[in-house]
This record gives structure tokens, sequence and C-alpha cells, in this order.
């Protein structure tokens, strides 16, 4: 069980503000089932959620199960996915998901982020995603946006994404999580960009400890 972490008033307004006013909880990611969106997620690695929405339109009517895409070649799943970053390793990853469904869980995608990550090309963060979307598992994925927003609205310090994980798990609610994942990741993608974060528009900036960090400078 995951402990309690004590929250500063400038994490829970912060908190507060997103459940109030924040975008709606939703992937960006075109899917209808947990097959589609496990094969979206894989696919979304180092990519955007846009270029793989051009993708997997064609490649799910092609192969629209496990069953279907496990029969199908590496350089027959290469051809609809050629478009995304690293295909190669995609259409392998791709290609040994499918198969490993088919072998140890009759076709259909579990639900335990344990057997998520025996999965070929799911990691933790893939595996959180469709556990928390597609089963309602109270976790938080830690992408590269969750990752770097958690840090600069003093969320968590930790060197890793597990660290990260850990330490909004500790302090965001069981019934929050799956929501805060949302909130952070869009959060990082339309406002608090990488390299030039929207500060001036930026709703929750008067919480905001690296912002108040730098003021005093």
């Amino acid at each position: 069980m995951t402990m309690k972490r004590k929250i500063t008033d400038s994490q829970k307004k912060i908190l507060e503000w997103f459940d109030k006013y924040g975008p709606e909880p939703k992937s960006e990611l075109e899917f209808t089932n947990p097959f589609e969106l496990i094969v979206a997620v894989i696919l979304s690695a180092q990519c955007t959620d846009k270029r793989v929405n051009m993708v997997t339109p064609a490649l799910l009517f092609k192969y629209p199960d496990a069953e279907s895409l496990a029969k199908a070649s590496e350089k027959d799943i290469f051809k609809f996915i050629k478009s995304v970053s690293f295909p190669n390793s995609k259409a392998a990853y791709l290609s040994g998901m499918a198969k490993m469904l088919m072998s140890d869980f009759d076709g259909k995608v579990p639900e335990e982020i344990e057997q998520l990550e025996k999965l070929p090309g799911v990691g933790r963060k893939t595996a959180n995603v469709v556990a928390s979307i597609c089963f309602n598992k109270p976790v938080i994925a830690v992408d590269t946006h969750v990752f770097r927003v958690a840090h600069r609205i003093g969320f968590s310090k930790g060197a890793t994404p597990l660290e990260v994980e850990e330490d909004l798990e500790k302090m965001i609610p069981v019934d929050k999580r799956a929501k805060a994942h949302h909130w952070l990741i869009l959060h990082g993608r339309y406002v608090c960009k990488s390299a030039k974060p929207m500060c001036e528009e930026c709703a929750i900036s008067k919480w905001c400890p690296k912002l108040l960090e730098n003021s005093k400078l």
C-alpha cells in the first residue's frame, strides 16, 4: 500500500485548481478498446499522438485484434507504421505483443500492471496508461511531460520516472490519480512546455515554486 505524503498549501491549491478547471481528463490517442490502446501507446513512444492517430486506423482495420496481428509478419506491420519513429523496433514489439497475448492471455489485454509489463514493447509507463484508462487502476503513468511538470510545480524531486510516480501516488488521492495523469501531461504539452514554458498564461503560476524561486533571484 502506498503511504500518504503530507502536501503543502501550494500543492493543495494546484490540485484543487486542476480538479475544478483542468482539461477534460482523457487520452488524445484514438482507440475504442484495450487492444487498440496498447497498440497506440506502443507506437506513441517518442512520437506525437497526432502522428499515431494518422497511422492506427489503417493498421487496426487490417489487424483489428491480437489474433490477426499475431499472424502478421514484422515486414507487413512495418508497411503501416513506417512514418512513426523507430518503425522497425515497433513492428517487432507489436508482433511480439500480439503473439504473447495469444499464447499467455487468451488474446485479451491483461488488467494487472505486472502482466502488462511482460508484453514486448510495454514498459512501466505504457502499462500504467493502459491499466489506468481501460481498467480504472489508481496508477499514474510518468512520461517526459509528467516528469518535467511534476518537478517544476514541486510535486516531486524524484530522479527517475518510478520515483516521480511514487511521489505522485503518495500525494494524490486514489480517486484522482487517473485524472491527474492527464492534467499533468496536457499541462506539460500545451502550457508548461520544455523549452519555452508559458508562465505568463499559466493559471497555476501563483503557486509554482519554480517561478517563486526565480522571483527571489
